[in-house]
């Protein structure tokens, strides 16, 4: 087939520019002669194309992925082969990858903006796992991002790895060579083992230290090196790279990096919780990364009084103005308790008849009311008042 230019066509898309290349692909930004959409042409090489086994299986694999409906997986609008030339078309995001992001943003990003990212790409991953899909190749070249104004950033996990998977199955690579990328590559991976969710699931979390820090957990000199770090090497502390990190997110990067598949979270979408959780403050993580919650707060409650302290219902309604205390209408008891007898005299002048005390309220058991202090006053005024004019009148002096 003739080499695909600016303006030539392929699958009913018209070429109009390459915006990629890579040893086994390259990417034309193209548009659907019909629709007039957008689209990002991914054409594989010529060798791979003449493979039946690759060619069935990258056919097979391309309408799984397109059967996957989650928002942050990138769409498929078609694949095929057309004259002996094996594509893909996807939908074209123009914002470029995260990569070109991290770079822009001097090699690290905010905690939460790193978590958010975090988030949207373990929900297009464990999408892909119920689906029976394995990434692969999960980094932050392979996560697109798209800038829409109003809704804020949209990240789109692309390239799954067909060709990579296809090419090892059908025995196309040659041996002793590596499929992968080695920054980013599980253990098991390494080791040539059988790769299910977890292992992007560990990917995943040697993007999250990559955003966080700035820097690959383990990255060596030598490509040989940083593979065996993966298979050997403790995870460093985010400390050792950045600081005010929270100190729970060691805990979650290192259960996320753990060497075997078992030790790491079931989903990634429960290792991306577990690290919005600890960037939010709303909990923290154990010494074995899982999650511990904060206790609730109590709710608050309004005090009710007990039963024996509300009023009766058959308590009778008093007849006292509301305005006045209730025990303003009584004398003092001492004044009342005084004898007659001590000022005879007035006795014999002026009969003195002591009221009867009021019978107890209702659901007071006999008990007096509290005297408030200023009806103490009045009262004592009272009493000195009433004791100067009966000594008044014992002496004589009074009107009476």
């Amino acid at each position: 087939m003739a080499r695909l230019v600016p303006g030539s066509q392929l699958a009913g898309y018209v070429i109009e520019e390459q915006v990629g290349a890579g040893g086994m692909a390259v990417v034309f930004r193209a548009r659907d002669a019909v629709l007039g959409r957008l689209a990002a042409l991914k054409v594989l090489s010529p060798a791979l194309a003449a493979d039946q086994e690759f060619r069935a299986r990258f056919l097979r694999e391309s309408q799984a992925v397109a059967s996957v409906e989650e928002p942050h997986i990138i769409p498929v609008y078609g694949a095929g082969e057309v004259d002996g030339v094996l594509y893909i078309a996807t939908k074209f995001v123009s914002g470029g990858d995260l990569a070109d992001l991290l770079q822009r943003e001097g090699g690290v990003l905010e905690q939460e903006r790193a978590a958010m990212f975090i988030g949207q790409v373990a929900s297009a991953l464990d999408a892909a796992h119920a689906a029976g899909l394995v990434h692969r190749d999960v980094k932050p070249g392979n996560i697109l991002v798209d800038v829409v104004p109003g809704r804020g950033e949209h990240a789109y996990l692309s390239d799954f790895g067909l060709s990579k998977r296809a090419m090892a199955v059908s025995g196309l690579t040659a041996t002793g060579t590596f499929l992968g990328t080695p920054d980013y590559c599980a253990p098991e991976q390494i080791r040539g083992l059988p790769v299910d969710g977890r292992g992007d699931e560990y990917s995943l979390a040697c993007m999250a230290f990559a955003l966080l820090s700035g820097h690959l957990p383990f990255r060596r000199q030598e490509t040989m090196a940083t593979l065996f770090a993966h298979l050997n090497d403790p995870v460093p502390p985010l400390s050792q790279y950045r600081g005010g990190l929270p100190p729970g997110m060691d805990a979650v990067l290192a259960r996320g990096l753990a060497k075997e598949p078992g030790d790491r979270y079931v989903r990634c979408g429960e290792f991306a919780a577990a690290l919005l959780e600890v960037v939010a403050g709303a909990g923290h993580a154990s010494a074995d990364g899982t999650r511990v919650d904060r206790p609730a707060p109590q709710t608050r409650r309004e005090y009710t009084p007990p039963p024996s302290a509300q009023p009766s219902s058959a308590q009778a309604p008093s007849s006292r103005p509301p305005h006045v205390p209730e025990t303003a209408v009584s004398r003092p008891p001492h004044v009342l308790d005084t004898p007659a007898s001590a000022f005879p005299a007035a006795a014999a002048a002026r009969p003195v008849s002591r009221p009867a005390p009021p019978p107890p309220a209702a659901g007071q058991g006999g008990k007096l009311p509290v005297v408030s202090r200023s009806a103490v006053i009045a009262g004592l005024a009272a009493a000195a008042a009433l004791a100067i004019i009966i000594l008044l009148h014992v002496l004589g002096i009074g009107g009476y």
